[in-house]
């Protein structure tokens, strides 16, 4: 696979979505967890998005419960809490695991496209990717980079 729109992923309806819908509009991918200290960056991912969702930014939130299951079991749950306690109304999409061999193939791609500080694997919650308006994996975040410290990357792409 050569960009992120060659992916399909699952909505958190369960239907299935092809990235490429998204070709041509800069991306911010992250992995989520509504129980996480990190959690309070949906508010500042949810501020980016408002700020730039009319110059084409699009921001794709993916849940894992892989770092010590901090998030809901359930998916409704999950949609909630993400609307009531940090207005989120970016895509949010089905729980998966970004690391491992059961990761799911989309995040393979991007942790191998952009690898981090130490290592490929993705090592906590709220790591996340920026994607141009062609599908590539631009830059990688780690978990404590505040979402408002990629601003001036976002800007960039738009």
């Amino acid at each position: 696979m050569s960009s992120i729109y060659d992916y399909k992923v699952k909505k958190a309806n369960g239907e299935i979505e092809s990235l490429e819908k998204y070709k041509g509009q800069p991306l911010i991918i992250v992995n989520t967890a509504s129980k996480c200290g990190f959690t309070p960056q949906f508010s500042e991912l949810q501020n980016l998005y408002e700020t730039y969702k009319d110059q084409g930014l699009r921001v794709l939130g993916f849940p894992s419960g892989q770092f010590n299951n901090q998030e809901f079991d359930n998916q409704e749950d999950t949609m909630e809490f993400c609307q009531i306690n940090y207005g989120v109304s970016f895509p949010m999409f089905a729980k998966v695991d970004v690391k491992g061999n059961t990761a799911d193939p989309l995040f393979k791609y991007l942790s191998s496209a952009q690898k981090g500080l130490l290592t490929e694997g993705i090592k906590w919650n709220f790591t996340k990717f920026l994607i141009d308006r062609e599908g590539n994996v631009v830059k990688r975040f780690a978990p404590q980079t505040s979402p408002r410290k990629m601003e001036e990357d976002v800007q960039k792409l738009l």
